[in-house]
């Protein structure tokens, strides 16, 4: 006799799912904007796009992103809130390169079996994060895949929507022979080159995320969590205050490729490694892992966030403006023509872009 089947017979446990959607409702009411229209718990998220009546010429940026392996380390430590803050920076500072104010944001998670505090933990960090950077989380999704995900599996993805006005478009097009390149520090790894490094952390250097590492000041799990820099609101107030030409968030491809991503073609940029010291984490890595300076630096961003390029007569009210808000910024090159022929470091997604290279030693 056949048995009688249910969904959560097969692995779905829908209560559990509407569990994790209550202790999350506080948390992502407080992620919001005053053109967001409707409640929590819609089918699709609602936003005023009367909003947009202040642009002369609205443009809509959109981005999408997740958090990569990291999440192996919040399961490790069984910290899952962090994540969520990564998976906004991620997605939002992709957004404000072109000068675009964050709106809104939806994200989606896939676990193998819904835990609802896990769940919950989640989502709070999104909202966090979305606070952070001053969008609103409008929606998002949770989908339990059970037999293709393991029990304690997840990963999270989201997607977030700016605008900027057309006129105010940052890109290569605005850069110039005798700009300057301003370098913003990272919080550290941010959300990138974690496969590296966690097979250097805990497959060569048999690293545990509960070890204390002199040099962190802090354990191993607790660096190597730590929360990617929001660093959209910052940037939007540097706009404001400065003529900026363009901006390169430095992710996935590392330090040359990003920023060669943001320079016309006729454009050279030597980033001078002298002008900086980066942190304790990527001198761990590369020393534990024998890692080449030109492998970490197309892996990590072996300590700068973003880059602006701004006329030389901004560079000081540039990184005073940043100052003002928290943020270490320093003068780490200048923009020059292009020598026939050169290459740089590495080459912009798409063939296109300037020379980057980075020359000298750190400090």
């Amino acid at each position: 006799m056949t048995e009688n089947l249910s969904y959560a017979a097969a692995g779905v446990d829908v209560e559990a799912g509407e569990r994790a959607v209550d202790l999350m409702r506080s948390a992502i009411s407080k992620a919001t904007r005053p053109e967001v229209f409707g409640d929590f718990g819609g089918f699709a998220g609602l936003f005023d796009a009367s909003a947009l009546k202040k642009f002369n010429r609205p443009l809509l940026a959109t981005s999408t992103d997740g958090v990569g392996t990291k999440i192996d380390v919040a399961r490790r430590m069984d910290i899952h809130d962090t994540v969520g803050i990564d998976l906004v920076a991620m997605v939002v500072d992709d957004l404000v390169v072109c000068g675009a104010e964050p709106l809104f944001m939806t994200d989606y998670i896939a676990v193998g079996k819904v835990h609802p505090e896990r769940v919950a933990a989640i989502v709070t960090g999104i909202a966090t994060g979305c606070a952070m950077a001053g969008c609103a989380l409008v929606g998002g999704e949770t989908a339990e895949h059970p037999g293709l995900l393991g029990v304690d599996d997840y990963d999270i993805a989201g997607a977030g929507t700016g605008a900027v006005d057309a006129e105010k478009l940052l890109g290569p097009d605005k850069v110039q022979i005798g700009d300057v390149a301003i370098a913003i520090a990272s919080s550290g790894l941010h959300s990138n080159g974690y496969s590296l490094a966690r097979h250097i952390a805990f497959n060569v250097l048999k690293g545990d995320v509960h070890d204390h590492v002199a040099e962190f000041g802090r354990t191993l799990g607790e660096e190597l969590l730590e929360p990617t820099r929001i660093y959209s609101l910052d940037l939007l107030a540097l706009i404001e205050e400065v003529d900026v030409h363009s901006i390169s968030h430095i992710t996935g491809g590392g330090v040359a490729a990003n920023v060669a991503r943001v320079l016309p073609e006729f454009a050279s940029l030597k980033i001078d490694r002298g002008t900086w010291t980066p942190q304790p984490i990527f001198t761990y890595l590369i020393n534990g892992g024998n890692v080449v300076a030109h492998e970490a630096e197309k892996t990590w961003n072996m300590g700068i966030g973003m880059l602006a390029v701004v006329a030389a007569a901004d560079a000081d009210k540039a990184i005073a403006t940043l100052a003002v808000r928290g943020l270490t910024a320093w003068v780490c090159g200048t923009i020059e023509q292009r020598a026939d022929g050169e290459i740089g470091d590495a080459v912009a997604k798409g063939g296109k872009g300037g020379a980057v290279s980075l020359v000298g030693s750190h400090r």
